[in-house]
Parts: C-alpha cells; sequence; structure tokens
C-alpha cells in the first residue's frame, strides 16, 4: 500500500481518478487552486486506487494524504 500525499496547500478543484482505476508515477491525479493559480497534483507511485481521502472544494495541506493505492 502506498499514500500519495500532497506536495503542495490549496483547495481541491477536481478529482482525476476513482476508486479501481490505475494510476501511474507522475500521472495528475487531481487539480487545486493554490494562490490563485491551478496546478496539477502527480502520484509519486504507481498502482490501483483503494481509497481517496479528500473530495473536491475540500482545502488540503501540503503533506496530506490524498490517496492511498494498492
Amino acid at each position: 500500500m502506498s499514500e500519495i500525499k500532497s506536495n503542495v496547500s490549496g483547495t481541491v478543484i477536481e478529482l482525476l481518478v476513482k476508486v479501481g482505476d490505475k494510476v501511474s508515477i507522475d500521472q495528475d491525479i487531481l487539480s487545486v487552486e493554490s494562490m490563485k493559480m491551478e496546478m496539477m497534483v502527480p502520484s509519486t507511485a504507481s498502482g490501483v486506487v483503494k481509497e481517496i481521502k479528500v473530495s473536491a472544494e475540500e482545502f488540503i495541506q501540503e503533506g496530506q494524504v490524498l490517496l492511498v493505492l494498492g
């Protein structure tokens, strides 16, 4: 199991994956608005999405767990 953590603080605009999706390293998993700019957050591991720990419009902190891969 791998936990994917945020590399930025901001508000989640859109989730780009769902439970059951396969993701690869550097694949964009969500978009975040930070300092009035939209940024993409990439996966730091590959695997299948087992759990998503954030939702759209939620404020996230740098280092917060976003999703769990199996």
